[in-house]
Parts: structure tokens; C-alpha cells; sequence
């Protein structure tokens, strides 16, 4: 029976994922020659390629691919042996929160590594507006949380920043409507980014509800009665990301996070270190995806 080497397969699912052996050698900190002879080794061990080059980054032959299905799982089961086996019995509670717009798709699987991570931590979600959870972690009510903002306060740090969209009923007519009917949370971090956007391209708008409650927003813009700012993708049933030009360019948002210093500190760090890797994982793969055409 043969052996497989874990490091080299580590090395080769980086570099299925940045598409290069350069940037797959400098993810695990290692020389890019090491890589090369990690992956030579495994060619040599199921004797056929595994890899191919193009352009100027590499790409999986079909038994590469295969291998590297294989490889995720192995990995996922040798990590997940190591962590329990050598971390601490970390007990306790912690809360995070979250706006709605920023939970898919990072803090699912931010959650699903802590629950396999630290299984004896109770993690509660709470999902909210951005000035809530602000009011809440001042308050010591929250230990971490994620703003949508156009920068970071005191004690909070950038993990990304993401795309400022106008979201209307699909094929609808509301955007063209003027004056621009708007549908925005009162407690909306953004509420005011989006009327100073409108109000300098001189675009007359007006408020068509009054509410604390997204799914009425969602609601009343899925019914083509008025437009809103959204943040991460489109999720709202009968809604769509409006077409880039129909209403003014809206400012970037920056994914923010602050947390605790004080109380469950250790667990605190745990997850923090969870977030920003998560979020760092996502930015990474995004730069490596091929650009159309």
C-alpha cells in the first residue's frame, strides 16, 4: 500500500485554486521549486500528468482534477483530526452579528468551521442594521460584529470592501419613474449615501414607505413600487441588480469588524481569526478566477 503525501497534496489544491505555482508556493510558505517536486512526486506516484501550463499560470489534466476532489476531502479529515486532537477544550458563548446583506455567502461557512473547530462553544447569530449592532457591541450585548459602512470607526478594522448596487423588481419600471421612488430601512447605514449619490446627479427621488423591517423593503420593491441600495448579491425573490448606468453609481462599501477586547477574550480571537480568513479566502479566490472573454 502506498502513502499519500499530505503536503503535497495541500500544494496541490493551492495551486487548483490561484492557478499558479508561484502563488500556491507563497500561501504555505514555501519555495517554488518545493512545490514543483511535491507535484512531481505525485505524478511519479500515479506515474501521469497532473498538470499542464497556460498562458502564464497552469491548469488540472483530468486526473489532476480528480485528484483534487479527493485531496479536499483527505484534508478536511486530516485538519479536522489535528484540530481536536491538539487545541484546547474551548467552552463558552459568544454572539456575533451580522447585517443581512453580508451573511451569504461568508458566515455560513464561518459558522460551520467553528462548529467543527470548537464544538463546546455555543456561537449565537444575531443579524441586524449596521447602527444597531454598532449600539449593541458598545453596549457589551454583542462580542464581534460586521458593519456595511464607507469606513471604520474606533475600534474597528476593514476586512473588504464590496460592490454598491440598486436593486428593482425584475424587468421593472420603477427606476425610470420620477421623482425615483425609494424603499430604505430607517436604521439603513447607507440611507444616507444613497440620497447624497441621487441628490448630486440631481435625480428627484421620495420615500415610498416607512419601515425598520427588510422584508417589507424587499417587498415592496419585488412589487415594482420603488428601488433600493443593497450590498453582496441579490437574494430577494422577483428582484434584480439594476443594469450598471440606469440610476447613478453608488460609493463602495467596506466590510468592517469589531470586536471585544475584554470579555472571552480567547474565544473572541478564535473567531475574529475565523472571519478575517474567510474573508481573506474569498478575496484570493476572486482575484485568481479567469476574466470573461
Amino acid at each position: 500500500m502506498r502513502n499519500l503525501d499530505i503536503g503535497a497534496l495541500r500544494s496541490l489544491v493551492a495551486i487548483a485554486d490561484t492557478r499558479t505555482v508561484t502563488k500556491a508556493a507563497q500561501q504555505h510558505h514555501l519555495t517554488q521549486s518545493a512545490v514543483s517536486m511535491q507535484v512531481k512526486r505525485l505524478e511519479q506516484t500515479f506515474n501521469t500528468k497532473l498538470l499542464h501550463r497556460e498562458g502564464r499560470g497552469v491548469v488540472l489534466t483530468a486526473t489532476g482534477q480528480q485528484l483534487v476532489s479527493y485531496a479536499r476531502r483527505l484534508l478536511a479529515l486530516n485538519d479536522e483530526t489535528w484540530s481536536r486532537l491538539t487545541s484546547g477544550d474551548f467552552e463558552g458563548e459568544l454572539t456575533l452579528g451580522v447585517p443581512i446583506d453580508v451573511v451569504h455567502p461568508h458566515v455560513p461557512h464561518v459558522l460551520r468551521r467553528m462548529r467543527d473547530d470548537y464544538p463546546r462553544v455555543k456561537l449565537n447569530l444575531v443579524t441586524s442594521m449596521t447602527l444597531a449592532l454598532k449600539r449593541q457591541w458598545r453596549a457589551g450585548e454583542i462580542d464581534v460584529i460586521l458593519t456595511t459602512e464607507k469606513r471604520a470607526s474606533r475600534g474597528g478594522a476593514t476586512l473588504t470592501k464590496t460592490e454598491h448596487h440598486w436593486l428593482g423588481a425584475v424587468d421593472g419600471q420603477a427606476a425610470r419613474q420620477r421623482p425615483l421612488p425609494l424603499a430604505i430601512v430607517n436604521q439603513c447605514a447607507q440611507r444616507q449615501d444613497a440620497i447624497d449619490t441621487l441628490d448630486k446627479a440631481g435625480v428627484p427621488w421620495e420615500f415610498v414607505v416607512d419601515t425598520d423591517s427588510d422584508e417589507t423593503v424587499n417587498a415592496i420593491v419585488a412589487a415594482d413600487l420603488a428601488v433600493t441600495p443593497i450590498t453582496g448579491p441579490c437574494l430577494v425573490s422577483g428582484c434584480e441588480v439594476l443594469p450598471h448606468g440606469l440610476l447613478p453609481t453608488l460609493p463602495d462599501i467596506k466590510i468592517n469588524l469589531y470586536a471585544a477586547s475584554q470579555r472571552n477574550s480567547d474565544l473572541v480571537e478564535k473567531l475574529v481569526d475565523c472571519l478575517r480568513s474567510e474573508f481573506l479566502r474569498t478575496r484570493e479566490t476572486r482575484r485568481t478566477l479567469p476574466r470573461a472573454g
